[in-house]
């Protein structure tokens, strides 16, 4: 009888060594563009682009929040963007969920932070554009046009220029 309690402790204590001897799973790339994860933010470049330290990593990820198009920081209503997005998730925790990358490598992606979606309320208090794609008005049309009609945030200047069209007539801006 003692050789199975004997036994069965060295099988437990085996199971407790192996498991803590078990790397956390760190997030990769390719999960990165897939998996919905749970990231704090480092750091935000204007009002659609952060970076975003996922739970466990020790890389930022940098990440596009997807359906919206902020002002480039460098044109009218680019800094005031930026720090409405700086006051909703600097240095918070959010959720992200992945829908892949875009052309600059950048993580496309919904944020949420507590259950609210970053993207809509960024295009309902005015301060970024719904993204638009070929025939698809995007997600947040509807949120669009409810601020521009109460004229909100970029919406109160008489013909805010998109940042598609801002870039065609003065280029990118140089990021410091």
């Amino acid at each position: 009888m003692n050789r199975i309690r004997m036994a069965s402790g060295f099988v437990l204590w085996g199971l407790c060594t192996l498991l803590w001897a078990q790397p956390a799973v760190v997030p990769t790339a390719s999960t990165m563009e897939h998996t919905r994860w749970t990231g704090w933010v480092s750091w935000v470049a204007d009002g659609d682009t952060l970076l975003v330290l996922p739970e466990q990593a020790h890389e930022a990820v940098k990440l596009r929040i997807e359906g919206i198009d902020a002002p480039e920081r460098c044109q009218p209503g680019g800094e005031v963007s930026r720090d409405a997005l700086i006051q909703w998730v600097h240095r918070k925790t959010v959720q992200v969920i992945p829908h892949g990358t875009d052309t600059y490598g950048r993580v496309l992606a919904r944020v949420e932070i507590d259950g609210r979606d970053v993207g809509a309320e960024m295009v309902a208090s005015g301060m970024a554009w719904a993204y638009h794609f070929r025939a698809s008005a995007g997600p947040y049309a509807e949120l669009e046009r409810q601020a521009r009609s109460q004229k909100k945030g970029l919406f109160a200047q008489a013909q805010p220029m998109t940042p598609k069209v801002f870039r065609q007539f003065h280029g990118s801006c140089q990021t410091p």
